[in-house]
């Protein structure tokens, strides 16, 4: 059970589920009317991957919803159990009236997604160490080297990674977001940014992703697990 996914294998295990794939994780959102009813599905997804739960699962209660995401911790990626547990959770949460789902065109706020920043250095190894102690960011599981990302000990931040550059760049914003969104709901929002104003500036590593500008150039990519694998 320990077997790391691909991006495709994860994704066709659990999307029937209402789960889907966002950066090495499997997310879902559950509606609920109230706090109570939010500490209710937590203990129902909690109950359902047992002794797993500390290890696997990450929840997040609001009155409005629950926010469910699974990966192997200890190993920062995705495993066959993840997929397993997932699985028991979404029949859990069916069982009390409850449903996964990835909020994709359902007239909610907004999908479930994952948000990093990206920061472009000439030098990574020697700004890396800056960011990673002013935001009192950790190394992940076997990812601790020069150009490796950092991220959040407690999980609410988003993850920092690095963007290589060959030469100084003075007219391009250096620190751009990521917004990893379901592979079904890209084109949603690609297209509200296009009616809020911005612009398309390069489609050519699409799917994976979008490089999208406001109107002053400042640049921003919505992301999906799609078109990364050769």
């Amino acid at each position: 059970m320990e077997r790391v996914l691909g991006r495709q294998e994860a994704s066709d295990a659990v999307s029937d589920q209402g789960w889907r794939y966002l950066l090495g994780a499997l997310h879902a959102s559950v509606r609920v009317g109230s706090l109570a009813r939010a500490v209710e599905a937590a203990g129902s997804a909690v109950a359902a991957c047992g002794p797993d739960a500390d290890r696997h699962l990450r929840v997040d209660l609001r009155p409005d919803r629950v926010l469910l995401a699974l990966q192997t911790a200890d190993l920062a990626r995705l495993t066959a159990l993840d997929t397993e547990l997932a699985h028991r959770i979404s029949t859990a949460l069916a069982g009390v009236g409850l449903r996964t789902e990835p909020e994709v065109g359902t007239g909610a706020p907004r999908s479930v997604q994952t948000v990093e920043i990206a920061i472009d250095a000439l030098d990574i190894a020697a700004i890396r160490p800056f960011w990673r102690a002013v935001l009192g960011y950790v190394d992940e599981p076997g990812a601790d080297g020069p150009a490796d990302p950092v991220v959040d000990p407690a999980g609410q931040g988003p993850a920092i990674w690095f963007q290589q550059q060959d030469r100084p760049r003075p007219q391009r914003n250096r620190i751009h977001f990521d917004v990893c969104v379901p592979h079904d709901e890209a084109a949603r929002r690609i297209e509200a940014v296009l009616a809020a104003g911005g612009r398309l500036v390069s489609a050519t590593r699409a799917p994976a992703f979008w490089v999208l500008a406001d109107a002053e150039g400042n640049e921003a990519c919505v992301t999906t697990w799609q078109g990364r694998d050769s």
